[in-house]
């Protein structure tokens, strides 16, 4: 039963640790190669893709979606997709996704002449299920060594942790003046009755 507790207890902040992979803001330094626009039509994946775009009601089935093309720093290929987040989640309320293609298409540069860029994203690259992160802001910088500071992701993990803190310190504080002395007493009774029953039986023996 103790390793059930824990694997269930790892499970869950295996759970947490990808939502916020997933939803946190990323920082790739990359150089824009080329910047398109696809018909895509979600599918069994269409939870990875923007719910509806800014002044849409619903999902369409089928829909144009902005993508751009990079080559990281690392000499790794990624590619973003570009689609509004509206008032949905995540909520980064991005509203300007004509407007980001446009600086990315403007920022396109070739290996001979490269100019390197900070691209803020969220999600997740998998092939097998051609989901793509979602580009949110592009910036220029000096070039591809550039230290970025993840300095919200610092703060919000932060506050979560002391919000964690403070709910398991009102816990074993509840648990240790309300439950445990229940536990206790029921414990005892157990142990009492427990007594009784092999001092009757006891008797009876003799």
């Amino acid at each position: 039963m103790r390793y059930f507790k824990w694997a269930v207890i790892a499970l869950f902040w295996l759970l947490v640790a990808g939502f916020l992979h997933y939803t946190l803001p990323q920082h790739d330094v990359a150089r824009i190669t080329d910047t398109y626009e696809k018909r895509i039509d979600p599918g069994e994946n269409s939870w990875f893709w923007s719910q509806a775009a800014s002044g849409d009601s619903t999902l369409a089935t089928n829909r144009d979606v902005f993508f751009i093309q990079t080559r990281l720093a690392s000499d790794g290929v990624m590619v973003y997709r570009n689609e509004d987040t509206g008032w949905g989640w995540p909520p980064y309320f991005k509203f300007d996704t004509a407007n980001l293609q446009a600086e990315a298409a403007d920022m396109r540069s070739t290996a001979a002449d490269p100019q390197w860029v900070v691209i803020r994203h969220y999600g997740w690259r998998n092939e097998f299920l051609s989901i793509y992160p979602n580009a949110v802001s592009i910036r220029p910088v000096a070039g591809p060594d550039v230290t970025i500071v993840p300095w919200l992701n610092i703060v919000i993990l932060v506050a979560l942790a002391a919000v964690v803190w403070a709910i398991w310190v009102r816990w074993r504080r509840f648990r240790q003046r309300r439950i445990d002395p229940v536990m206790e007493d029921m414990n005892d009774g157990l142990a009492d009755a427990g007594d009784r029953v092999r001092g009757l039986f006891g008797r009876k023996k003799v």
